[in-house]
């Protein structure tokens, strides 16, 4: 028997209150998922009130007679567990179930992405034999009362989260499980790999019913103790399956699509989008009325061969420059609101200490900071980013390959080295094995230049590295 099969059975066998567990199993959610939907619950940590409260798993408060709708004598909170959402390792949903004096199913409630909602459908709920009956969203597992909720939402993704986005979450550590699951660059890796191997396309037909054993139903403060030994045991067994030459690493487009489109546009940042890339890597500086635009070079040339510094310049002066194309310097927010757009992450590489602050502000006002990796040449740089906030992560440049990548790395509390040494006509056999595994021990990740070369390219696949540049991001599929 396997780790992950003895944790399932200890879990099932924990000990309980068996009248509040068929209490529990009297009124469990029935779940409609999609046909092709690869991962089912393997549990539910189930709270019973006869009183309002604060929910024990979800930040909200449990209030059985609001004065907008039908009272109830109980309600049960179910946290549903799956494991697995198709982005990221760590799953748990919620369904609260109120019912009445009378054992009647009055209001039922659901999670959706970070909140909940009321499940009633034009003021009906879909109650079958006291068990409430809710649609589960394609990979997501997100509650709904009708599929018009998932169909809405899906048409704001330009590529598909069951798709092209499966694993790109990693593995997601609440807030209460920091102390006892690790966030490490290589188990985000590994999730990402396991992952887009499950990805899937939807059929949309959710006539398969999911109903709970009781055995499935266990209290939550039980629950709640399994989940951290139980996503660790994952990682553990992805960590022994997963050779590093089957990696799913990140596709970082240089520049945008270099190859294809000017450089820091957003025509760019689109072409990377179109060619499959995960994430763009753009180059900011500050102008002289403090906007934060793309612009690797320290000043923009027009055709008449007029020079314009960037920090002297104002903004309005620098984006009447033609950039070939009919293309013209973007700022920052207005890159960024493409890559949400285009569902990228965005690798920023900091060309001027001085816009760090703004760049923070910017990103957080957009809410990607989760999607974002900052990165300089300048340790001073990005020390000053993780003073700033601790949040973001970063990743050190360098060219020389005579330095202590590890060393400075963890000098600065940077999350990435990023070797620059595309100059080089092998690059790739500078990654030895003794210098991945002491970044990999040090729990560093590894960014690789810009590279073109199907050789090279192939051979950054077989040694495992977690993320690699290209002007053209199409070489990298």
């Amino acid at each position: 028997m396997t780790l992950l099969e003895q944790l399932l059975d200890s879990l099932y066998g924990v000990g309980q209150d068996e009248e509040a567990r068929s209490l529990a199993a009297r009124y469990a959610p029935v779940i409609q998922f999609d046909l092709r939907e690869p991962f089912l619950p393997l549990a539910a940590g189930y709270t019973i009130f006869y009183q309002d409260g604060a929910s024990p798993s979800f930040p909200r408060k449990i209030h059985l007679a609001p004065v907008d709708a039908p009272p109830a004598a109980f309600a049960i909170e179910y946290a549903i567990w799956w494991d697995w959402d198709i982005q990221h390792l760590y799953e748990l949903e919620h369904v609260w179930v109120y019912v009445d004096d009378q054992g009647r199913v009055v209001r039922g409630e659901a999670s959706w992405h970070g909140g909940f909602h009321d499940m009633a459908q034009d003021g009906v709920l879909w109650v079958q034999n006291n068990h409430l009956t809710v649609y589960s969203e394609p990979g997501k597992h997100a509650f709904a009362p009708a599929l018009a909720w998932f169909e809405e939402r899906w048409r704001d993704f330009k590529r598909s989260q069951a798709g092209m986005l499966a694993g790109h979450g990693g593995v997601l550590v609440k807030e209460q499980y920091q102390d006892r699951i690790p966030r490490t660059v290589l188990g985000d890796r590994l999730v990402h790999t396991y992952l887009s191997q499950q990805a899937f396309v939807p059929s949309w037909d959710f006539s398969r019913a999911f109903t709970f054993d009781p055995e499935m139903l266990i209290p939550w403060p039980a629950l709640d103790c399994w989940i951290p030994d139980r996503v660790n045991a994952w990682l553990d067994k992805l960590g022994r399956e997963i050779p590093p030459a089957s990696f799913r690493f990140l596709r970082i487009g240089h520049r945008g699509a270099r190859a294809y489109a000017p450089d820091n546009t957003l025509a760019g940042l689109r072409k990377a989008a179109e060619l499959g890339a995960d994430m763009v890597e753009i180059d900011v500086q500050r102008t002289a009325d403090d906007h934060v635009i793309l612009s690797h070079d320290p000043y923009l040339t027009d055709r008449e061969g007029r020079v314009y510094p960037v920090r002297r310049s104002m903004l309005a002066e620098l984006q009447c420059v033609d950039l070939g194309d009919g293309a013209h310097i973007p700022t920052l927010a207005e890159a960024l609101d493409v890559c949400h757009k285009e569902n990228m992450g965005v690798y920023i590489e900091i060309k001027d200490g001085g816009a760090i602050p703004a760049v923070l502000d910017i990103v957080r006002e957009r809410e990607m900071r989760g999607h974002v990796i900052i990165a300089s040449f300048r340790p001073d740089w990005l020390a000053e980013v993780k003073f700033l906030d601790k949040k973001f992560k970063t990743s050190i440049l360098f060219s020389s390959t005579n330095l202590d990548a590890v060393g400075l790395a963890q000098a600065i509390g940077a999350n990435y080295v990023h070797p620059c040494w595309e100059r080089y006509p092998q690059p790739s056999a500078l990654l030895t094995p003794g210098w991945i595994a002491r970044v990999r021990q040090a729990n560093l990740g590894i960014i690789c230049w810009h590279e073109e070369r199907s050789e090279e390219i192939a051979a950054l696949r077989q040694v495992g590295v977690d993320a690699i540049c290209s002007d053209a991001p199409d070489l990298l599929l």
